[in-house]
């Protein structure tokens, strides 16, 4: 009830009638102020006008007045500001700790915004709004779209950010981190990341001309080359092949230079995944990627088209792995290329929140303006939350529809979060 009750302050859905405190005076509400997320009063920088004086300050709503006391308001000088309390039960007085009084407000929630409330809450049907999709002016579905993209693309910046400082405020190897982890194209993500952490560029950086030397590298430290990492019925062959003890012995020689330990390999799932995804063929891709040196931030930032976007994140893996998916198991010959989609896939995770969170800490606009053209140009994924949305009638055209329509299901939707949704205020206001 209390968030109905901010729900209806905020945006003054209030009955057609005067508005009177407690003990009988005018009340005009100016401005409703500003909801505050953090400690505090409710609504801050409201403006109101009491019995015909104009008052500016915050605002604080109750389910009940008691709950001022309940909430040590009255102890909290944080609140002897506030200049008008509301509630939908006015059953006591409430002073400030300062020894004033605060005037009262009696507000009830609509009550057609009440019912709709309870109908988005209770439905079984997924999305709950999806009555009122169809009938959206297009003006409010593309301002809402364009307001969840940039939510989406935040979101990916903090995370960067926290990569960032966990490699010691080090943007390329955050970036490194942050491709590595997608990568990992979900299921090993988590994996993939804490496999990029474990991983000392600046060893590596003294190999970048020696491929099989990255190779030994990236796949020690990910503990595949420990036997007991090769399924029992490959390890006889694995071991014959000659590439597998080869880069072991490579890799044991350069751990101990750079006091290297790998993470455990146990931690790499296998189960349910295509042997293109394969974690070896991933390391193989980085491996190549690093080599060719199109791993790095800057060769990132100098991308200007996404052409050249596609050209930076292209690889391939070498003459052993397009006959292998691990070591020891021979297969038919596979270039394994990353495929289209994959490709899209770490644009849009990777490569565009990287620019738009380097562009925002450096003040570069040019590269959060291009982050935002690449997503526009770039084709829309296919996934069943974007053929959910298709289905209730929203158009999807691009990239940054589809990822503005996964930040609505995840943060919004799934979390019955309607008040703050601006296609869930559609449905609020119904009559």
């Amino acid at each position: 009830m209390e968030q109905l009750l901010h729900y209806t302050w905020k945006l003054k859905l209030f009955p057609l009638k005067e508005l009177l405190t407690s003990d009988g005076m005018l009340v005009e509400v100016i401005d409703p102020g500003k909801h505050n997320s953090d400690a505090g009063p409710d609504f801050v920088n409201a403006k109101v006008r009491i019995n015909g004086t104009m008052w500016a300050g915050n605002v604080e709503i109750h389910d009940k007045s008691s709950d001022w006391y309940v909430h040590g308001h009255d102890k909290n000088s944080d609140y002897d500001n506030v200049i008008l309390h509301v509630a939908k039960v006015l059953d006591t007085e409430v002073m400030k700790s300062n020894g004033q009084y605060v005037p009262q407000l009696q507000l009830d929630v609509p009550p057609h915004v009440q019912v709709h409330y309870d109908e988005l809450r209770q439905t079984e049907e997924y999305p709950a709004c999806y009555k009122v999709i169809p009938d959206l002016p297009s003006l409010t579905i593309h301002s809402w779209m364009a307001a969840l993209q940039v939510e989406r693309l935040e979101r990916k910046t903090a995370d960067i950010l926290k990569r960032v400082e966990r490699c010691n405020g080090s943007w390329e190897d955050g970036y490194f981190t942050t491709l590595a982890r997608n990568y990992g194209f979900g299921i090993n993500g988590d994996v993939f990341e804490q496999w990029a952490q474990n991983v000392p560029l600046s060893a590596v950086a003294h190999h970048r001309d020696d491929l099989f030397q990255i190779e030994a590298i990236f796949f020690g430290q990910a503990g595949l080359l420990e036997l007991d990492a090769v399924p029992e019925c490959y390890q006889k062959d694995a071991l014959n092949d000659g590439y597998f003890a080869r880069l072991r012995n490579e890799y044991q020689y350069l751990a101990h230079k750079f006091s290297m330990k790998p993470i455990d390999f146990r931690l790499w799932r296998f189960l349910r995944l295509r042997p293109q995804n394969f974690p070896h063929i991933r390391l193989a891709q980085l491996a190549n990627l690093y080599y060719q040196q199109k791993a790095g931030l800057s060769q990132l930032i100098e991308c200007e088209t996404l052409d050249e976007l596609k050209h930076v994140l292209s690889s391939q893996v070498t003459p052993y792995w397009e006959t292998h998916y691990t070591f020891g198991s021979e297969s038919a010959k596979n270039a394994k290329h990353l495929s289209v989609g994959s490709i899209n896939l770490l644009m849009i995770n990777t490569a565009i929140p990287m620019l738009f969170a380097y562009g925002r800490h450096q003040s570069k606009e040019v590269l959060c303006d291009r982050a935002f053209e690449f997503l526009e140009q770039l084709k829309a994924e296919n996934n069943h939350i974007i053929r959910m949305w298709q289905q209730v009638g929203l158009p999807v055209k691009s990239a940054g529809d589809s990822q503005a329509l996964i930040q609505l299901k995840k943060e919004y939707c799934d979390k019955k979060d309607c008040l703050r949704c601006r296609f869930g205020y559609e449905y609020l206001k119904r009559k």
